[in-house]
């Protein structure tokens, strides 16, 4: 067992003292059903792993560590099993491609009264020891065991957009986890958890620091650094990738230019990415943010997207890692439609990229907004591997004050057809590869955790990283099978209670959705920190930062356009998915004004008009918030006091500012309108100018 794991364990035990959140779902806690606990008796005996390799002693602990504290009996450690009863751990490194397991996939199954986990790699098996305490933990039988797991992405990304001075972007759980100042010569144990954590839901890269990036992470200093997070992170599975600025052979390297196509350029990145994988053998390669909201890329010296990449694909030649190049670019036109500017940036590209760039596309067109169509470029660059961007850090969702559980906004997204290659061709067949039979294949997605005790600011948010990480090994898990696990691991095993977790949990979303942003509307959070209401915002430092750009209201209705009158965006989509949300009148109102703009008296499907429908949903948001805290409430008992505690106040919070929002948005679009608040709704007690000032506040320095 490594010094860190060993440092860790004290961490662990002093934080088991109470349920402050550290342990995330890798909740090891006494199984309190005696008979549950002699069904796994006979087949936790021992554990057998008969190599030294590092990352199958760490299966083997994992293992122990869970097994004692589930079952509250010592299990010891053994070469070779000499007995039944036990666990094996078996790296089959010659297994035959028949099986139709990849080198990370694992088998677990039983024989001669043995569980046997066995894969093509350590790594494998680290997966499988995380899913047989996954099932101990969610009270699977194990009489009969059989499984037989392999990812369908094979890259599966954590980003974090952490700065060097130990603030996160768009982090809101504290100050960044890396300790930067304290690193190569102290390393946290809570990085062993980190990694602990993300082993357990098939989490194998992070990119270690932000897109908008500063060129020291590739100086000596830093990438000594690094080496010690990736030492500590190499055991479990996962590489470490650099967010790079592209102005660094200027900046760092002292050059007069860092245009892709210049040799002396050319020179620096090869020389510079042989240099990091004297740090890093296993370096898993670049991710780079060019050209988009003022960072510097190959557009400023009259060269494309994919002359940068291929650059840095050409220093990467020589070494296993990638690149991985974003799509979010968007031109400053207030007569254009960002929805569109991916795809007209990146489409006349699409077979230029090299094999080692992975585009990698938000999964909306325009921001993490909470609830956008999937975004066009998927299943339109048939040439070139595209990955999925999401975001598991709150930015528009709540932040850390909102319970919004993420895996159905994941789905949701994962699941639409594209209809590419015919029905069936969905988005996660395109990024999983299978739909134009990529060789790499990408999910991303910015991460939610800082130096919060409990990682991720609100006790939920830690679902959604395990969703994430779920669903980037098998994009098929349901969201009702991710909250289920997730519940039974860090919550409670107790039936009626996770149920209504669960409904909780799975009704979030749309909870959300409903009282800011309802049938289609989007990007009219505060300006700049991105924190409630703003929808009369209509100056900023460019018109597509703004509210009014996306909502056009006026007096004769709501909604942007994209059938051809303002933007013709909706043609960049396939035939079939023009047919469904090209007509008004068959559009699904959750997508209603992401294309249509609707008259305010324009009846929709639910018989109501456009603005009635617009002011239940924002009034029914706030009533339902209500209703998880009644919810919640009524847990008290069956649930831990601390956490319990803290979801209690922080949905106190999410009320009042799903009132703020109700109120600020029905006032406002309620000018527009002419129409008053349909009964029978109560009208906000407030003035729009009252509201304003509220936002104010929050502007103040």
């Amino acid at each position: 067992m490594t010094r860190h794991f060993f440092l860790f364990l004290l961490l662990l035990s002093t934080a088991a003292l109470a349920d402050d959140g550290s342990r995330l779902w890798l909740n090891y806690d006494l199984i309190k059903d005696a008979k549950q606990r002699e069904s796994y008796a006979p087949f936790t005996k021992f554990i057998a792993v008969a190599s030294d390799h590092q990352t199958l002693k760490i299966a083997s602990e994992e293992l122990k560590l869970g097994l004692q504290g589930l079952l509250g009996k010592k299990i010891a450690t053994v070469k070779t099993a000499t007995t039944s009863g036990g666990i094996i751990l078996n790296v089959n490194k010659n297994a035959p491609s028949s099986a139709n397991i990849s080198n990370e996939g694992y088998e677990i199954y039983t024989e001669k009264g043995n569980i046997i986990i066995s894969s093509k790699s350590e790594t494998g098996v680290l997966y499988g020891a995380f899913e047989l305490l996954r099932a101990i933990q969610t009270g699977k039988s194990l009489a009969k065991l059989s499984v037989t797991s392999s990812p369908k992405v094979k890259i599966r990304m954590l980003n974090h957009w952490d700065n060097a001075n130990g603030t996160v972007e768009r982090g809101y759980a504290g100050s960044s986890m890396w300790k930067w100042n304290e690193l190569p010569h102290r390393v946290d144990p809570r990085y062993v958890m980190y990694a602990r954590a993300n082993a357990s839901i098939g989490i194998n890269a992070t990119s270690i620091n932000n897109v908008n990036a500063s060129s020291r992470f590739l100086t000596a200093e830093y990438l000594e650094k690094i080496k010690a997070v990736a030492d500590v992170l190499r055991p479990y599975g996962i590489k470490v990738f650099i967010s790079v600025n592209f102005r660094s052979p200027r900046t760092l390297g002292g050059l007069k230019t860092s245009d892709p196509l210049d040799p002396e350029v050319r020179k620096w990145w090869n020389d510079k990415t042989k240099e990091i994988h004297q740090y890093i053998p296993d370096f898993g390669g670049y991710l780079v943010k060019a050209n988009s909201e003022g960072e510097p890329g190959p557009q400023d010296y009259g060269r494309t997207h994919a002359d940068g990449a291929n650059m840095l694909a050409e220093a990467m030649r020589p070494f296993s890692g990638i690149v991985i190049w974003r799509a979010f670019v968007y031109n400053a036109d207030p007569n254009g439609d960002r929805f569109k500017e991916g795809y007209a940036q990146f489409k006349p590209l699409d077979g230029t990229f090299d094999p080692k760039v992975i585009v990698q596309v938000k999964n909306g067109p325009i921001d993490f907004m909470p609830r956008e169509p999937f975004h066009p470029m998927f299943g339109a660059f048939p040439k070139t591997t595209l990955g999925m961007e999401f975001q598991i850090t709150q930015e528009y969702l709540g932040q850390s004050t909102h319970l919004t559980y993420l895996a159905p906004m994941f789905k949701e997204c994962l699941d639409t057809d594209t209809y590419a290659k015919g029905q069936g061709s969905t988005v996660a067949k395109v990024i999983d590869g299978s739909l134009y039979d990529a060789q790499y294949s990408l999910m991303a997605g910015v991460a939610n955790t800082g130096s919060d005790i409990n990682w991720c600011g609100h006790p939920f948010n830690q679902s959604n990283w395990y969703a994430f990480g779920r669903l980037a090994w098998d994009h098929t898990l349901s969201s009702e099978q991710i909250a289920s696990e997730w519940i039974r691991m860090t919550l409670t095993q107790a039936k009626p209670t996770e149920q209504k977790i669960s409904d909780m949990m799975l009704k979030s979303h749309p909870i959300y959705v409903s009282y800011t942003y309802p049938l289609g509307t989007s990007h009219m959070m505060g300006e700049s920190h991105h924190y409630g209401p703003e929808p009369w915002l209509a100056k900023s430092a460019r018109p597509d930062w703004t509210s009014v750009y996306y909502h056009r209201a006026d007096s004769i209705g709501l909604g942007f356009d994209r059938t051809g009158k303002l933007s013709n965006a909706l043609q960049l989509y396939s035939p079939e998915v023009q047919q469904k949300w090209g007509n008004p009148e068959q559009c699904p109102l959750d997508y209603l004004l992401w294309f249509h703009h609707v008259p305010w008296s324009k009846k929709l499907s639910t018989g109501r008009s456009l603005w009635d429908e617009l002011c239940v949903r924002y009034y029914d948001g706030v009533v339902q918030v209500g209703n998880l805290q009644k919810t919640w409430e009524s847990l008290k008992a069956n649930v831990d006091p601390e956490i319990f505690e803290n979801v209690k106040g922080r949905l106190k919070i999410q009320e009042k500012e799903a009132l703020w929002w109700r109120d600020a948005c029905v006032l406002y679009f309620g000018e527009y309108s002419k129409m008053p608040i349909p009964k029978p709704l109560i009208p906000p007690q407030r003035t729009l100018n009252e509201v304003k000032k509220l936002v104010e506040i929050y502007h103040l320095r």
